[in-house]
């Protein structure tokens, strides 16, 4: 391999094969840079000692395929590259063989950034020859091993669930597939294996997992895709804490393959904590954390600036981002979330001249440095939103829930938009570079991620969300969660004050998983339905082949999945999915590539007794 070639293995013979990166004509001699997926070696062709080789250099072009019969030989000292890997040698080739010509590509894949996306896209096979491209699907096959080998380890078995499925409320819209064979019907691709992998409990295989890929037919964004992999499992007979220590020891495992140590266990704090403290279910523990500032205004202070004192008053600072003009400011007013019941105050100069000594506390309370821009969150009495008051003692109420989730919302959001300024992400980006996934394999030598890789468990979600469209209370997660047991009386007389016996895994603002301890009796899973607003014949259209099945031994069982891509993603630095996926869709849902979606034709929609009515 090109890549692979050192002072060593200087004076052998060797064959190269590759795409030609770069080439430069020096007269007599060519030198070619070859390329494959393992890195790049120069190639010397001279004329005196291969005219045909050179008179075949003379004519071959950047990602022309070429091969090149030679001895490997070392530079001379002023010659030698030090950025290159093989910097210290040449192939002196005494053939040179064209395996195919190439037509004048609208990018080099050389070019270490290539600004359009779309056309990176259009042409992904030309794209993916980047050696940014190829250490990510490099990294990602790593991780993939890693996983499979560690879950393996612990007793896991990998089994394959359908793809064509029945179509399951899940919490997005299903992709369908019209049958030919049954007119009328449609299977659904799932999306997850859910029923599934409960339904391998109830089957008695104790411990199962997938590298599993799912599909969701939902709006796209930098972390969601329509067809994605996770790695989902799941477990007879556990408490939490054992899919804790499964997923950790995994994925301490994933982030190894990738150079860089995970110290565990992950730390946990409950939902309702994590809304005080994050604004999210997601926090980013590298930013600082939101504060209670209520203690700063008295009762007068919030009438006058019109904050509702019921809700809570919270502020976040982001690091030297300075004093913002108003114009600047003015510009960042479309991040919030208007529709949370909540405003914000962003400009503290004018709130220092009206209410110094609250604004002086303020500062104080949220630990803010002179350089710091601060923002003052609180509920909006003029703003009624419709949402429930909790009757569960020390819980937050979805009121105060929705104040929490608008400040977190705009601290990300700011967050990302001043990144250069405050350089909390930096850090990571740091460790991503030096993490040396070959030097870990070796030698076992990692690099410490524990500043700039933080997960945590949030566990004790809502059972339910309520539904402003249809006035209906529906699941936070999906409707297979079990309840916590002592919540179980209020599931039709409060479901807001119901938590779930559920949990995520968030690292770095990103939702990596998320799973729960399953419901396994009938009983219980029929009163969930109840409390939804799903009738008995409903569920048994929908899920009669699942209620069956938990009348014939259900154990205790319960799991989690989390997302493969969004673990590259990390752990390759990456911005976007569409970086870790090798054939990803735009955010407007197309394969520019393949040109997807399309039209069928009329013979293919006879056949599965569809037609199209297009709405004017």
């Amino acid at each position: 391999m090109c890549g692979d070639l050192r002072a060593s293995d200087a004076g052998q013979p060797v064959v190269v094969m590759g795409w030609v990166n770069r080439r430069r004509d020096h007269g007599n001699l060519i030198f070619l840079d070859l390329r494959d997926r393992s890195g790049i070696c120069q190639v010397v062709l001279d004329k005196e000692l291969t005219p045909d080789g050179h008179a075949k250099g003379e004519a071959v072009r950047p990602e022309y395929v070429v091969a090149a019969v030679g001895k490997v030989r070392l530079r001379a000292a002023d010659a030698i590259n030090p950025k290159m890997v093989t910097g210290e040698i040449e192939i002196l080739a005494t053939e040179l063989r064209v395996l195919n010509d190439a037509r004048l590509a609208p990018f080099s894949p050389a070019e270490d950034a290539i600004q359009n996306e779309e056309v990176r896209l259009k042409y992904r096979y030309v794209d993916l020859r980047r050696m940014e491209m190829q250490r990510n699907f490099r990294l990602r096959h790593e991780i993939t091993r890693a996983i499979r080998d560690a879950m393996s380890a612990q007793g896991f078995l990998e089994i394959e669930t359908p793809i064509l499925c029945k179509s399951t409320p899940e919490g997005a819209r299903d992709f369908l597939v019209p049958s030919r064979v049954h007119p009328g019907e449609f299977y659904a691709l799932p999306q997850s294996p859910q029923i599934f992998k409960q339904i391998l409990m109830i089957s008695g295989f104790d411990r199962y997992f997938q590298i599993a890929r799912c599909f969701r037919d939902e709006d796209l964004r930098a972390d969601r895709q329509l067809e994605f992999t996770q790695v989902d499992l799941e477990m007879s007979f556990p408490r939490q804490e054992h899919v804790f220590a499964v997923v950790e020891k995994f994925l301490s495992a994933a982030f190894a393959a990738a150079g860089v140590s995970l110290p565990t266990p992950f730390p946990r704090i409950t939902y309702d904590e994590s809304m005080r403290r994050f604004g999210s279910d997601k926090p980013d523990r590298r930013l600082p954390e939101m504060t209670d500032v209520r203690a700063a205004f008295t009762d007068e202070n919030l009438a006058t600036l019109q904050i509702d004192p019921a809700l809570p008053v919270v502020a976040f600072r982001i690091p030297n981002v300075g004093e913002l003009s108003r114009k600047e400011r003015e510009d960042n007013w479309p991040m919030f979330d208007k529709n949370k019941g909540a405003k914000f105050i962003d400009d503290f100069k004018r709130l220092a001249k009206g209410f110094p000594d609250s604004a002086a506390r303020v500062r104080e309370l949220a630990g803010a440095a002179e350089a710091d821009f601060v923002i003052i969150v609180a509920g909006d009495p003029a703003h009624h939103i419709k949402a429930s008051d909790t009757k569960f003692e020390g819980r937050l109420s979805e009121r105060e829930i929705n104040v929490y989730a608008a400040a977190g919302n705009f601290r990300t959001e700011l967050a990302k938009k001043y990144a250069d300024r405050h350089k909390a992400f930096e850090v990571t980006e740091q460790v991503v570079r030096e993490a040396d996934p070959q030097q870990a394999k070796l030698t076992g030598e990692m690099i410490d991620g524990s500043q700039a890789f933080h997960p945590m468990w949030i566990v004790d979600f809502p059972m339910f969300e309520y539904d402003v469209a249809t006035g209906h209370w529906v699941p936070a997660h999906h409707p297979f969660t079990a309840p916590h047991e002592h919540d179980m009386q209020n599931l039709e007389s409060d479901p807001a004050s119901v938590r779930a016996n559920c949990y995520d895994l968030a690292m770095n603002g990103l939702e990596l998983g998320s799973g729960s301890i399953r419901i396994h009796r009938k009983d219980v899973q029929q009163v969930i339905f109840k409390s939804l607003g799903i009738s008995e014949e409903e569920a048994r259209q929908r899920f009669g082949f699942f209620l069956d099945a938990l009348e014939y031994g259900t154990p205790p069982h319960g799991g989690i999945a989390l997302g493969l891509d969004r673990i590259v993603m990390l752990l390759a630095g990456a911005a976007n999915l569409r970086e870790v996926i090798a054939f990803p869709k735009t955010a407007k849902a197309i394969d520019l590539m393949a040109d997807a979606p399309t039209g069928v034709t009329e013979q293919q929609m006879k056949e599965l007794h569809l037609r199209v009515q297009l709405k004017t």
